[in-house]
């Protein structure tokens, strides 16, 4: 199963790109679509788009998991994630390809153990749980592959469950 993980933001989306296979998990591909500051919203939100589709397109993955939206103190950035998470679903869905939602608390307790982990402790165990030379940077992409890691130990979990 291909697996596309995203971390959405207006500047910085984190993606990765993960093959799970008899039980591993692999990183096929994994970066950061980033966007200039000083282009207004909509040419930003088209970018992440744009890039987005490529990926779809040229992967196929089976599924897209995404961070779902928490409430943030500050609305302004929650409203901007909001839209970049918008057009990310968008994308998705105009490709075909399914998308589940995972919050930041189900993504640490399945990357790290603990649902209050750090930023760090996210990149380290990322690290080790694809085998990467070094931890993902920034932290949006090691949020995405967080986020596909996730995706897999659900997926498995549910599987389990409907067999009995």
């Amino acid at each position: 199963m291909l697996i596309l993980g995203v971390d959405p933001g207006t500047a910085i989306t984190g993606f990765g790109i993960l093959q799970e296979k008899a039980s591993k998990v692999k990183a096929l591909q994994y970066g950061a679509i980033k966007t200039e500051p000083d282009i207004d919203m909509a040419q930003r939100l088209k970018c992440i788009y744009d890039e987005v589709i490529q990926l779809l397109n040229e992967y196929h993955p089976e599924v897209l998991a995404i961070e779902s939206l928490f409430f943030n103190k500050n609305v302004k950035t929650a409203l901007t994630v909001g839209q970049a998470r918008g057009v990310v679903m968008v994308a998705a869905a105009n490709c075909g390809v399914e998308v589940v939602e995972y919050t930041p608390l189900q993504v640490k307790q399945a990357v790290v153990g603990y649902g209050r982990a750090t930023k760090c402790q996210v990149q380290e165990m990322v690290k080790i749980l694809l085998s990467l030379a070094k931890p993902p940077s920034p932290d949006d992409v090691a949020d995405a592959l967080a986020v596909g890691i996730c995706h897999v130990h659900s997926r498995k979990l549910r599987d389990i469950l409907m067999e009995k």
